[in-house]
């Protein structure tokens, strides 16, 4: 039930912040000078409050804040129970209605959001696949070969590609695999110019071969960052009590990984998944403007460079939605992963009952 009230939270802190932030969102959006230089007259400023009323920012956050929530519309040509004209009478998350971009006049917030997650929400979900489907096998054979060459290895394979930033590591596949290396891989848009004529399948392949780059700058800090707390976790696991007992039992090997090991790991990884969704939405601002790809991320800063408010509160919730939403998933993923916390739960409620 924290989930609801911490998401408006998040949102409205955005929304302070925004405000906070050097620079005016009406004469940004306009490029007009509102410090007393050349053009700064009277038509100037009526076009400036006319602005400014128009998106409530002449009113509160607090007042903007409800607005974007909803259902009702505070701005002038909103309901007429605040004020307003009645043209407009229902906007924000509870009416479906984002409104308008600032600087794109016609332009639905919410349309230009959906058809820009239509490109992000595939990549970052190929690239969490991709990490995932890696970081427990590769975690898992890490600790059974400690301190083996293999180990050595490996370790530092992983803590290499953890520290590479991805705006680097990205530029380096490009060099390595686009058109000033190899020529094989590439590395701008999504598709290639013309394949809107081609067929079906040859335009899917199309599309997969231009997301090869992108995904793998998306996915090689987070494979390694959960290989090595998957390595962790199954040292911890193999030094513990029960380890031990089904080693002196006689238990080969293969079966404590399989039995105990391998569903440490599945918690690990269930724990770890909700940190890498926030990670992900801001990683693919850097991977949509390296590659040109016109996603959420990029949208998200072209409303933060512009100042409109619209694009950055909804951009926010979406995140801090999915963020959250990832958190919850984790925590119900861990419980019917992890039997002790189900017995532990079952032993408080009985104890309540």
């Amino acid at each position: 039930m924290w989930l609801i009230p911490t998401w408006l939270g998040v949102v409205f802190l955005v929304l302070l912040l925004v405000d906070l932030a050097p620079g005016d969102a009406a004469s940004s959006l306009l490029g007009i000078d509102t410090d007393g230089g050349a053009g700064q007259g009277v038509a100037s400023d009526e076009r400036l409050a006319e602005f400014r009323a128009r998106f409530l920012l002449d009113r509160s956050a607090s007042v903007r804040f409800l607005h974007f929530v909803g259902p009702f519309d505070l701005s002038p040509t909103g309901h007429e129970w605040f004020g307003g004209s009645g043209k407009d009478r229902w906007h924000g998350l509870l009416a479906l209605d984002l409104g308008e971009e600032m600087h794109r006049s016609g332009v639905s917030v919410a349309g230009e959001l959906f058809g820009r997650l239509a490109l992000t929400v595939p990549l970052a979900a190929a690239s969490m696949g991709l990490a995932l489907l890696f970081a427990l096998p590769l975690g898992a054979l890490s600790a059974a070969r400690r301190g083996t060459w293999f180990d050595r290895v490996l370790g530092g394979v992983l803590f290499l590609l953890h520290a590479v930033p991805s705006f680097w590591g990205g530029m380096l596949l490009v060099l390595a695999f686009g058109a000033t290396g190899l020529g094989c891989l590439p590395s701008l848009g999504i598709a290639s110019p013309g394949s809107g004529e081609w067929g079906l399948w040859r335009r899917i392949l199309d599309v997969l071969w231009h997301a090869v780059l992108p995904v793998v700058t998306l996915s090689y800090g987070s494979l390694a960052y959960l290989a090595r707390q998957v390595r962790a976790g199954a040292l911890q696991t193999l030094a513990s009590d029960p380890i031990r007992t089904a080693r002196a039992k006689g238990l080969p090997e293969a079966a404590i990984f399989r039995r105990h090991v391998l569903p440490t790991g599945l918690i690990t990884l269930f724990t770890l998944t909700s940190a890498m969704a926030p990670a992900l939405v801001g990683g693919s601002l850097v991977v949509e403007t390296l590659f040109d790809l016109p996603g959420m991320g990029r949208y998200a800063f072209e409303g933060l460079r512009r100042h409109d408010l619209n694009i950055v509160l909804a951009t926010t919730a979406l995140a801090a939605a999915v963020s959250l939403l990832a958190t919850w998933l984790a925590e119900v993923g861990t419980y019917w992963a992890d039997p002790r916390i189900r017995a532990r739960r079952g032993e408080e409620h009985s104890r309540g009952g």
